[in-house]
């Protein structure tokens, strides 16, 4: 979906509530097993600060994903991410809990997912997402598609752009620069 950067930046303003797929966007989309069969993900450090910086700007965080597994908790924990629901290929009822929870509309929602289980969220919210190595169907309905690539600082791309078009960069990034 061809937006023009004005239209791109109109959806972005009016963000309050920005939500991550795991598998393919904060993560290359690999799962490594140790000899125990312990599951290993791989996450970005600078898509971890780019989620802090959006919490800085007021702007809520959370991950709806698919698959289950404590290393997603112990990221958002780590990132101080306020919702997390995992498991299940049905995000469409976490998502329409968490608007009812934050009080806000489908409108003023970023969702940045990659496959196919992340359509029907991304099909309605107001600034839809996604990175170069999505599936097709999912870039058909996506209004953005990053430059980096999953779990190589797409999200930390995604979230500066909204916090530009919600005109929090400068003042978030202020305390680095002084």
């Amino acid at each position: 979906m061809a937006l023009s950067r004005e239209e791109l930046l109109a959806r972005a303003a009016k963000v309050r509530l920005f939500i991550f797929d795991v598998d393919g966007v904060l993560t290359d989309g690999s799962l490594t097993y140790g000899a125990d069969g312990e599951m290993v993900k791989t996450f970005n450090v600078h898509d971890g600060l780019g989620i802090k910086l959006l919490q800085e700007a007021g702007i809520k965080t959370a991950i709806i994903s698919a698959r289950r597994t404590p290393i997603v908790l112990a990221r958002a924990k780590d990132l101080g991410i306020e919702f997390v629901h995992q498991g299940g290929h049905d995000k469409l009822t976490p998502f329409k809990a968490m608007l009812e929870q934050v009080g806000i509309t489908e409108e003023q929602v970023a969702f940045i997912g990659d496959d196919v289980v992340d359509l029907p969220i991304l099909s309605r919210a107001g600034f839809a997402v996604s990175v170069p190595n999505g599936r097709p169907e999912v870039h058909a309905r996506a209004h953005y598609i990053t430059e980096a690539a999953g779990g190589r600082g797409a999200v930390r791309e995604a979230c500066e752009f909204v916090l530009r078009a919600t005109g929090n960069y400068e003042r978030v990034m202020a305390q680095f620069l002084a």
